[in-house]
């Protein structure tokens, strides 16, 4: 039995990887996180022509319709590369979000226009209890004549400033279970709507804060069936588990790989560092443990369509395993590059950063192993 991606992903892989880093080199990657959005149109518009925005669209609607292992293989080369870009937010979250969730009128108006790039859509979950759980869903619409008004926040919503497109968790039942979360459509440029950066130690990914002051949503801006949404939010925590663990994948496979080079020309007492042993170990501990790495990455990305009873355990294991290894191996990497290492004018730091925001993105490695250990019924 073959294990490995087939021809057309093997190939996406390749022409990802080849298209980064004749686009987007470490230098394109720190003046574009310079850029007060971190956001290039001109980047993201080559990456529409590539088909990469409509990779999970339905081809009905005008995209390629492929599924969660092929994101995971794209993924994996931005992580590779830290491409500043709302492929994450954008083509992966909020478009599998609105293909789960949405009502047929809903997908034929917003599917082709993500796919296209026209529209960039971001999710808007998290509030001040940073909780991924039910509960965690306090945001409460008011009703109105004309439909709902909505005022609170959210928080650490990627790439809010630059989104068209928001899709926001909210409360419209009693109590603080599933049954009453439901899912909002509102259009970025909504008078009442103001987005505020929050502070990251990842320039390359942009968070914000989103504040609704009374703003009027008429009644189609309900996300499908209302009081229905919580099922659809499951669905995609596992698919952001295993799109964070496939950019962490990809991350610690370019750290180690800088490391390594570091060490193949930096020279101390006379010879290169490479030859040491200790870096010869820290290089073989790393790649011990990113290699094994990616049969788990590959499963969990198959399983949300292919073993869907078991999608959420294997997402939460990609998810807790890839964020301690790129930790760690990030870590590595800027020990063998010493002192330089831990400048900004090394890229180095880059992957560092990232790595850590990764470990914390979606539930901490801890909060992953807790629901391994739930589903699995241990």
């Amino acid at each position: 039995m073959d294990f490995g991606l087939t021809a057309d992903q093997q190939m996406l892989a390749d022409s990802a990887r080849e298209f980064l880093a004749a686009e987007s080199p470490a230098t394109t990657v720190r003046r574009i996180s310079e850029d007060a959005h971190a956001f290039s149109p001109e980047l993201f518009r080559a990456m529409v022509e590539q088909g990469w925005t409509g990779l999970l669209v339905p081809e009905q609607h005008g995209g390629l319709g492929l599924g969660m292992l092929d994101a995971a293989v794209l993924l994996t080369e931005l992580g590779r590369s830290l491409t500043p870009a709302p492929i994450l937010s954008s083509a992966v979250l909020a478009t599998g979000l609105l293909c789960s969730a949405g009502s047929a009128a809903q997908k034929k108006q917003w599917l082709p226009k993500l796919a296209t790039g026209e529209v960039i859509a971001t999710v808007a979950w998290l509030e001040e209890g940073d909780r991924l759980d039910p509960g965690g869903v306090l945001l409460k619409p008011r009703r109105a004549r004309s439909g709902l008004r909505l005022s609170g926040s959210k928080l650490f919503v990627m790439d809010a400033e630059i989104a068209h497109l928001l899709l926001v968790a909210v409360r419209t039942g009693a109590g603080s279970g599933e049954a009453g979360v439901s899912l909002l459509l509102v259009p970025r440029d909504t008078p009442g709507i103001a987005v505020t950066p929050l502070p990251s130690i990842d320039v390359t990914r942009r968070v914000y804060e989103v504040k609704f002051d009374d703003v009027v949503l008429g009644p189609d801006a309900l996300l499908g069936r209302e009081g229905t949404a919580w099922k659809h939010l499951a669905r995609l925590l596992d698919s952001a588990c295993v799109a964070i663990a496939a950019e962490s994948q990809g991350g610690s496979e370019r750290a180690l790989h800088m490391a390594v080079e570091y060490a193949k020309v930096r020279e101390q007492f006379g010879r290169v560092i490479g030859s040491f042993q200790a870096i010869k170990h820290i290089a073989a501990e790393c790649f011990s443990e990113i290699e094994p790495s990616r049969s788990l990455l590959w499963y969990a990305a198959w399983a949300q369509q292919g073993s869907p009873r078991d999608a959420s355990r294997a997402a939460a294991m990609a998810k807790a395993r890839l964020s301690d290894v790129y930790s760690r191996t990030t870590n590595r990497a800027v020990q063998i590059h010493g002192g330089i290492g831990f400048t900004w004018e090394h890229d180095i730091h880059f992957w560092f950063k990232r790595a850590r925001c990764n470990e914390a993105a979606f539930g901490n490695p801890a909060w992953h192993r807790e629901r391994v250990a739930l589903l699995s019924g241990w």
